[in-house]
């Protein structure tokens, strides 16, 4: 069990396989408290499992998630809730609830989560929404009603209305164009930083990697085979990191195409 402080988050020998398929394959990951993590990987590189077994949304097959130097890896019901109020969470695409106006997806754990009274959580969420540069015209909208880009804010809108101690960032950038990509990755660098969250995130976009990033650590095969500052991922030494982050077809990572 960790007992260092600056350790917000602490992954240990995290595990997991889905039938004969192993994604986790012993994932050894520490986090720094008030730190923006970033998780780079291919498609299909665990990224995503990761994150849900941090969560909870996955149960590992082996290992620890250890949170402020609590093992949190098989806790269910209060204890569970407990925990996963430290969690704000912006997901791929959003994720927003279409039937509801956008005042209560980013409302919408304060009220189904906390029992807060609808007129308070209303006016936290306007808050919020004003954070991310959205105005109280747009609460009363419904997300159908919303560019792609306005969507992410509402979403990361959402992730910080708790005032959560622990971000993350799931692919926050796909499908927007590069130039709200890069407002996004500012107002995720800035929202963070106001509210004194730890962050991690996971992309394969390695422009928004350097705009948000303190650490970046590279998951393949099942495990963590760089971990380091941004600073320095330019000097790795690491042969699979200079093949993803130059984008090269030649390199260790093979990918399965099939030849007709």
């Amino acid at each position: 069990m960790t007992t260092d402080p600056g350790i917000h988050i602490e992954l240990k020998g995290l595990k997991k396989s889905f039938g004969p398929k192993t994604v986790l394959d012993g994932i050894d990951l520490k986090v720094r408290k008030g730190s923006s993590l970033v998780i780079i990987g291919g498609s299909g590189s665990g990224k995503s499992v990761m994150l849900k077994c941090l969560i909870g949304l996955l149960d590992p097959d082996g290992g620890q998630v250890i949170v402020d130097g609590r093992d949190t890896t098989h806790l269910k019901g209060a204890a569970r809730d407990e925990v996963m109020r430290k969690f704000g969470m912006l997901f791929q695409g959003a994720a927003l609830f279409d039937s509801l106006p956008v005042w209560e997806n980013v409302a919408f754990g304060l009220i189904q989560g906390r029992g807060m009274g609808r007129a308070k959580a209303r006016k936290i969420a306007l808050e919020k929404l004003a954070a991310v540069g959205l105005g109280e015209q747009v609460a009363n909208l419904f997300p159908a009603e919303l560019s792609g880009g306005m969507q992410k804010r509402v979403g990361l809108a959402r992730a910080i209305a708790a005032s959560p101690e622990i971000i993350l960032f799931d692919e926050p950038t796909t499908g927007l164009d590069p130039i709200m990509a890069a407002i996004i990755d500012e107002l995720i660098v800035s929202t963070v930083k106001d509210v004194g969250a730890t962050a991690i995130s996971i992309t394969h976009d390695m422009a928004s990697a350097r705009r948000i990033a303190d650490e970046v650590a590279m998951i393949y095969h099942g495990k963590i085979i760089w971990h380091g500052p941004i600073s320095e991922i330019d000097h790795s030494g690491n042969p699979y990191v200079e093949q993803f982050i130059h984008g090269s077809a030649k390199g260790p990572i093979q990918m399965d195409i099939l030849k007709a």
